[in-house]
C-alpha cells in the first residue's frame, strides 16, 4: 500500500515538473535580431576640394558639407524644418519680442577638449558684426543690428532693434572657438591655417587632410547622440561625373550629388540606393510689373494657365521636379494646402486675355490692345536645360496669341546686368526659398523692389505688405500662419510672377550603408548629414527574450 502511494506521489511530482517546463517554454521565448553596431568607415566622393572649412567663410558645396559635420550652432533645423536646441539647451523671448536669452549646454567641449562657453558665441557674433567681415553680407547685415551681452559663462542675451520672428534662423550658424582665433585679425581669417585644420563642436573631427582626401573620426567629446560610424572619409574628384566611375572602381560608397543626366546610369548600377527629396528652391518666371504688358492680373493669370508645367517637368527634367503653387514651401507650417492652383487650361487663358481686351485683330497670331502687342523677351541664364525650357514655354504661349522671344545671358552677368537694374521683361530664374522660417518678405515686399532688394518683379500690394510686415514682428506661429495664408491667397490672385517647379535633389549610397534618410525638403545638399548619427555599416546579433504571461510581454536584449 505504501509502495503504491509512493508511486502515485512520484507520478504527480513528475507531472508538476513537466507542466512547469511546458509553462516555462510558453512563458519565455528566445529569438535573435540584427541591430546596428558601432564601427566602420563610410567613404564618399565629393566634386572639388575645400579651401575654407569654416562656417563663416565657406564658398561651395564641399566646404558646406564638411562644416555641417565639424561645427554646430546655438540651434539647428530638424528633419521637419523646425528650429530646435543645439549648443543652446533652451531660450526665452521677452514679451516685446526684442530680447532673446539663451542658456548654453554645460557638457560641450571643442574637439581639442577645451570647454565651450559664452565667450565663443560672443566672439563669433562680434566677428560677423565687424566691418571687415565681408564673406556673407546678408548674415553680417542682420547681426550688426543686434546687441549681444554675456550674462555669465553659459548665458547670453541678444537684443534686437525691432521684432524679427525669423531671428532664430540666424542662430543656426556654426560657432567658432575663441581660444584659437581671438588673436587673428578679421581680414586675415579667410587665409588662416585654421580653415583647413578646423576645431569645432560637431559630431566628427579631423584626423587627416591633404589635397586628395579628408578623414574625419567620431568626436569623443560630442554632446549629442554618438554616431555608429567610427570614421567618415571624403575623397575629392574633379567633377560630379567622376563620382560614379569612382564608385564602380570600388573607391567610394556614396555620391554626394546625382544630377538628372546621370540618373539612368545610377539606376542601372547594382548596389546603389538612390535617395531623393524636393529642394528649398523654386524655378520661376519673374515678370517685370513695371512693363505695360503685365499691368493686368488677368494677363498674368492667363500666362500661367497657358503653361503646361507638369509637361515641362516631364519633357525637359525627366520628371525630376514638383509643380510649385505657392511662394511658401509645401513642407512649411505656413503653407496653405488649400491655396488656389492653376492647371493647364488654354481655353480659360484665352477667355481671360479677351476679357482684358487683348485680341488678335490682324490675324498675325499675336494679340494686341490698342498700340501694344503682347510680345516680349523671355531671358534666362546660359544653361542648356533652361535654354530648352524657354523655347518650350515660348511655343506654349504662342498657342494663346503671346509672342515670347528667347534670349540667353551669361550667368556671370545676370545679377549686375539684369537683376539689379531690373533690365528685363520676363526672366526665368531659380531662387532659394527660406526653409526653416517661411518669411517671404525679401522677395515680395514693396520696399525690396529697388536696388539691392530681391523683389525683382516689383510687386507692390498694400495688404500683402502689411501682412508681411506684421508676420515677421510676432512669434505666435498660429497667428503668423493665418497671415501667411491670406498672403498666399493674394499671391494666387495677383500672380506677380509665374511659379514653375521645385527641383529634386538626389543622393546615392551603397546599399551596405544603412540608416540613411533625407528630410522632407533639402535646403542644401549638406542636409543629408542631419541624421548621420543613425547611419551604420556594422551590425551585431542580439538575443531577444520575450517573457509572456497574462499580463503581457516583456522583452530583454542581450548582445553577443
Amino acid at each position: 500500500m505504501i509502495r503504491h502511494i509512493r508511486w502515485q506521489v512520484a507520478v504527480a511530482l513528475l507531472g508538476v515538473v513537466v507542466l512547469g517546463l511546458l509553462l516555462g517554454g510558453l512563458a519565455y521565448t528566445r529569438t535573435t535580431v540584427i541591430v546596428p553596431d558601432r564601427g566602420g568607415t563610410y567613404i564618399e566622393g565629393l566634386a572639388g576640394g575645400p579651401s575654407s572649412i569654416n562656417p563663416l567663410f565657406w564658398q561651395n558645396e564641399t566646404e558646406r558639407d564638411l562644416v555641417s559635420l565639424l561645427f554646430t550652432g546655438l540651434t539647428r533645423g530638424d528633419e521637419r524644418g523646425e528650429i530646435v536646441p543645439d549648443l543652446a539647451q533652451s531660450w526665452e523671448i521677452s514679451e516685446d519680442n526684442l530680447t532673446y536669452t539663451f542658456h548654453l549646454r554645460r557638457d560641450v567641449r571643442w574637439h581639442d577638449g577645451t570647454p565651450f562657453t559664452a565667450d565663443d558665441v560672443l566672439f563669433t557674433v562680434r566677428l560677423m558684426q565687424h566691418r571687415d567681415y565681408q564673406a556673407r553680407p546678408d548674415l553680417a547685415a542682420l547681426w550688426r543690428s543686434v546687441v549681444v551681452e554675456k550674462v555669465d559663462e553659459h548665458t547670453l542675451r541678444f537684443t534686437l532693434s525691432e521684432p524679427f520672428a525669423p531671428f532664430l534662423d540666424t542662430t543656426t550658424v556654426g560657432i567658432l572657438p575663441a581660444h584659437l582665433l581671438k588673436g587673428v585679425p578679421v581680414k586675415a581669417l579667410p587665409e588662416s591655417p585654421f580653415n583647413l585644420h578646423p576645431v569645432g563642436t560637431g559630431p566628427f573631427m579631423i584626423e587627416e587632410v591633404d589635397a586628395d582626401h579628408i578623414l574625419l573620426r567620431a568626436n569623443p567629446h560630442f554632446y549629442g547622440p554618438r554616431p555608429y560610424l567610427d570614421k567618415v572619409e571624403f575623397k575629392f574628384y574633379p567633377d560630379y561625373q567622376s563620382l560614379l566611375v569612382a564608385y564602380q572602381r570600388g573607391e567610394i560608397e556614396g555620391l554626394s550629388r546625382v544630377f538628372r543626366r546621370d540618373l539612368p546610369r545610377i539606376r542601372e548600377t547594382s548596389g546603389l540606393t538612390l535617395y531623393s527629396a524636393p529642394m528649398a528652391s523654386c524655378t520661376l518666371i519673374f515678370l517685370n510689373l513695371g512693363s505695360p504688358l503685365f499691368q493686368e492680373k488677368e494677363v498674368r493669370q492667363a500666362l500661367l494657365l497657358a503653361l503646361d508645367r507638369q509637361g515641362l517637368i516631364d519633357e525637359i527634367l525627366d520628371g525630376q521636379g514638383v509643380v510649385a503653387h505657392s511662394p511658401i514651401l509645401p513642407h512649411s507650417w505656413a503653407y496653405d494646402p488649400g491655396v488656389r492652383r492653376y492647371g493647364y487650361d488654354l481655353e480659360e487663358a484665352k477667355v481671360l486675355l479677351e476679357k482684358a481686351g487683348w485680341v488678335d485683330g490682324n490675324g498675325d497670331g499675336i494679340r494686341e490692345k490698342g498700340e501694344l502687342r503682347l510680345e516680349f523677351t523671355l531671358l534666362t541664364n546660359a544653361d542648356p536645360t533652361r535654354a530648352r525650357m524657354v523655347e518650350v514655354i515660348s511655343r506654349q504661349w504662342a498657342e494663346v496669341g503671346v509672342k515670347a522671344h528667347t534670349q540667353m545671358v551669361e550667368t556671370s552677368e545676370l545679377r549686375e546686368e539684369v537683376l539689379r537694374p531690373r533690365r528685363f521683361e520676363a526672366l526665368l530664374y531659380g531662387w532659394n526659398i527660406p526653409a526653416f522660417d517661411p518669411d517671404p518678405y525679401p522677395l515680395w515686399h514693396s520696399t525690396q523692389a529697388q536696388d539691392e532688394g530681391q523683389n525683382y518683379a516689383g510687386f507692390a500690394h498694400g495688404e500683402a505688405d502689411t501682412l508681411l510686415e506684421e508676420a515677421r514682428r510676432i512669434n505666435d506661429q498660429a497667428l503668423r500662419a493665418d497671415m501667411y495664408r491670406r498672403f498666399q491667397e493674394i499671391f494666387a490672385e495677383e500672380v506677380p510672377s509665374l511659379l514653375l517647379y521645385h527641383p529634386i535633389y538626389h543622393y546615392a549610397v551603397d546599399e551596405g550603408v544603412k540608416g540613411v534618410q533625407l528630410s522632407r525638403v533639402v535646403i542644401a545638399p549638406s542636409d543629408r548629414f542631419r541624421t548621420i548619427a543613425q547611419w551604420y555599416i556594422k551590425t551585431k546579433r542580439v538575443i531577444l527574450t520575450e517573457a509572456g504571461g497574462l499580463g503581457g510581454v516583456d522583452k530583454f536584449g542581450i548582445s553577443w
